[in-house]
């Protein structure tokens, strides 16, 4: 695969970092209690029929926005950008791309956002005014430059990581990030025919921000799965332990991917979302001229960097359900 497949543009600092997501989930009550009592999360706020939560050391009011609905699925991801400039700069690219789709006034958290639409189908929102984190008694941290307290509950998730996204089309909807986003490319699959399997982005200097994935089943526009970071290898194998006390079902893990390294473990919440618990997370790319990694489909085939081979379901089973989508 040539340079100019996997360089679009020069890099832009208009992205400052992934700021939040919004999960649809027909079982509300079933998934707050997944998100705040095994993976020890914080709520926020309630608004109607939506409960906003946030990783211990998140400064934003939020992360995760929760929404009742009759099918799983991601409403959408937001970007913070990093200046009002930098906001104007990338909504007028959205709108000549012809997938933009406008501006809402705002949610909790946050001032208004505009909102595109991925070649995929993916909903995607900008945002520069957030609403930022204020502790109550009971949260408040020791340590000034700490967000909030460490909740000593559950698996103790200290922010947000990533998500991933599955796609029919994986260039497609990679060109448009890096395009329209300004977001840069690290690492990606791309098989002997040409075909890319996977593509790893980040506005930052964090490995990666969003993964996207090939839909096996030909289905648009679904949600792969959203991470968690924790501090250490331990704790993604006591979260483990601890799904088993509450009897949610391990896909996955854990064990560490080649791609990017993480330690993972991944869990399927009420709702039908996959959730993963990693370490490190993201590992740091500090070179302004890092090349992206090519994965091979040869060195693909022979699985993760060390544990059990890839589970089935890993490339087929998303939301909202494929059935829904077609």
């Amino acid at each position: 695969m040539d340079d100019v497949t996997l360089y679009i543009g020069e890099p832009s600092c208009d992205m400052a970092h992934l700021a939040h997501l919004e999960l649809l989930t027909p079982t509300l009550e079933e998934s707050e209690r997944f998100f705040v009592e095994y993976l020890g999360m914080t709520v926020s706020e309630r608004r109607g029929n939506s409960v906003y939560l946030r990783g211990w050391d998140d400064y934003a009011h939020h992360t995760l926005k929760l929404t009742a609905a009759p099918v799983p699925g991601m409403e959408h991801f937001a970007y913070r950008v990093s200046s009002p400039q930098a906001l104007e700069r990338r909504v007028t690219k959205l709108e000549r791309s012809g997938l933009g789709l406008g501006w809402i006034e705002g949610d909790a958290g946050h001032g208004p956002a505009y909102r595109f639409r991925t070649p995929d189908g993916h909903v995607g929102e900008l945002v520069w005014e957030v609403e930022w984190y204020q502790p109550t008694p009971e949260t408040k941290p020791a340590l000034k430059n700490q967000a909030s307290r460490f909740p000593a509950r559950g698996c103790n998730v200290r922010r947000l990581d990533h998500i991933n996204v599955f796609a029919a089309d994986v260039r497609a909807t990679r060109r448009f990030l890096q395009e329209n986003l300004g977001l840069k490319l690290t690492e990606c699959i791309i098989f002997d025919g040409g075909t890319e399997k996977g593509a790893w982005v980040t506005a930052n200097n964090k490995g990666y921000e969003i993964a996207i994935t090939e839909d096996q089943t030909g289905a648009r526009g679904r949600f792969h799965h959203v991470c968690y970071a924790v501090d250490t290898r331990e704790e993604v194998l006591r979260a483990a332990d601890i799904a088993i006390e509450f009897g949610y079902r391990i896909e996955y893990g854990p064990h560490k991917h080649a791609v990017q390294q993480t330690v993972f473990l991944y869990v399927i919440e009420p709702g039908g979302h996959r959730i993963e618990i990693g370490c490190p997370g993201a590992r740091l790319v500090l070179a302004p001229d890092w090349k992206p990694i090519v994965w091979t489909e040869a060195e693909r085939k022979r699985g993760q960097a060390w544990g059990l081979p890839t589970v089935a379901t890993f490339h087929t089973y998303g939301t909202p359900p494929v059935e829904v989508t077609r």
